[in-house]
């Protein structure tokens, strides 16, 4: 007897493969698997309101390219940066070419069932670290079993939202579901992702939508926030806490942890505590020291920020970084203030999806609409689609072809003028 396994399959255990690999924090090895995944996935046409999503980020390598010849960098580290920069574009062509090559109907529980089995693993890792590792930190925690996890939140979202995505879960599987995502994520203790969890929460609820309703709910949780902030500030929690105090202390300082202006880097706590700002400040000194022509255009792939002082970053003791925190503030390096309006627009691209009266393509478009959201905060401290082991661009490229899926089928034809289809013969 023949096992055969069939070519959806094939491409669905891809999709699993390329999303769950950069949690492994190896660069080379996610690069590797996205680009070979990239070329055996090659569909004959594309979008072109998706083609106009990709074309920023492909404007912004080329400008930082160009930009490069004019100074004398090693070629190690322009070939590292291009790498890089050109990881969202990468990102979404795959994300948007697995979903031509899987079972179309069955896309959101392949998203689904992708962020459970790596909920799942993330929680083995928890277990490990406790009992094996004998780790009692939240930080040591952490260390051995993630910092964050953009595509678990989403996954937990989408299993919230599974009916108004035609998605149909039994009340167990449900609540198994549910639960194993959740602890999954809340386990990472990370700020930014109960952010990205309310954002995407309200904007699926429709509360983004200028209404008496979503008026009172943003005053109330306006107030509640101060008023949790506020409780949080009254317990005056220590910076050498362990476990959840240290968790508190960190919430304490994160209103200012990426704003601040004003470094003293010779000051421990204060340079430690707002690391992400005194990236953010060295960058634009060194940026704009060089000129209007810096400025405008950047400095190009190859370039790096001077620390002033050799700084722990991961394993690996550095002075000089080509890659920061920031988003925006990486895109500046490179392409400059052209740049920065190109990546802008990339963000812009989430609230102008078109609107459909389809209760699918509905709850899709809110869930792009808070994205975009999120992006301004998921740019300015864990560098966006530019995050080197995170996934997003995968899911958001899955997603707009599964939205344009349901729209064609809806109608029956292909879109016209501004909503094109190009075909590559």
């Amino acid at each position: 007897m023949r096992l055969k396994i069939s070519k959806s399959l094939g491409y669905q255990f891809l999709f699993f493969l390329c999303v769950a690999i950069p949690y492994l924090n190896n660069y080379e090895l996610t690069f590797f698997t996205w680009v070979f995944t990239l070329v055996i996935t090659l569909v004959k046409k594309y979008d072109i309101n998706f083609l106009t999503l990709l074309s920023p980020f492909v404007i912004i390598l080329i400008i930082s390219i160009l930009v490069s010849f004019q100074h004398d960098y090693s070629d190690y580290y322009r070939l590292r940066d291009v790498t890089y920069l050109i990881k969202p574009v990468i990102g979404f062509l795959i994300g948007y070419q697995l979903f031509k090559k899987t079972l179309p109907k069955k896309a959101i529980l392949l998203i689904i069932y992708t962020g459970t089995i790596i909920s799942f693993f993330h929680l083995l890792l928890i277990i490990n670290a406790v009992f094996v590792e004998r780790v009692s930190t939240v930080a040591g925690i952490r260390f051995f079993a993630g910092y964050f996890s953009d595509f678990e939140i989403y996954t937990l979202i989408l299993i919230l939202f599974h009916k108004q995505l035609g998605v149909y879960l039994s009340k167990k599987s449900f609540y198994t579901l549910f639960a194993l995502v959740a602890i999954s994520s809340f386990l990472y203790l990370a700020r930014t992702n109960f952010i990205q969890f309310l954002v995407l929460f309200l904007a699926l609820k429709g509360y983004f939508t200028l209404t008496k309703k979503s008026i009172t709910i943003f005053s109330t949780l306006i107030v509640l926030g101060i008023i949790s902030y506020s409780l949080v500030l009254s317990t005056n929690p220590r910076r050498s806490a362990k476990g959840f105090e240290g968790f508190l202390y960190k919430i304490k300082v994160a209103p200012l942890e990426p704003f601040k202006t004003k470094i003293n880097r010779f000051d421990y706590v204060d340079f430690n505590d707002n690391y992400r700002s005194y990236e953010n400040i060295m960058t634009v000194k060194q940026v704009t020291r060089d000129g209007f022509f810096s400025i405008l255009f950047g400095k190009g792939v190859g370039s790096k920020i001077d620390l002033k002082q050799e700084v722990y970053l991961g394993d690996m003791k550095l002075r000089f970084i080509s890659i920061l925190h920031n988003g925006f503030m990486i895109v500046f390096l490179k392409s400059g203030l052209l740049g920065i309006v190109l990546y802008l627009y990339t963000i812009y691209y989430f609230f102008i999806i078109r609107k459909s009266n389809n209760e699918k393509v509905k709850h899709v478009n809110r869930l792009f609409l808070g994205t975009g959201i999120f992006l301004f905060i998921s740019n300015w401290v864990f560098l966006g689609f530019y995050n080197l082991t995170e996934s997003k661009s995968i899911l958001m490229g899955f997603l707009i072809a599964y939205r344009n899926y349901i729209l064609q089928n809806e109608n029956n034809t292909f879109y016209t003028s501004i909503s094109g289809t190009l075909r590559i013969r």
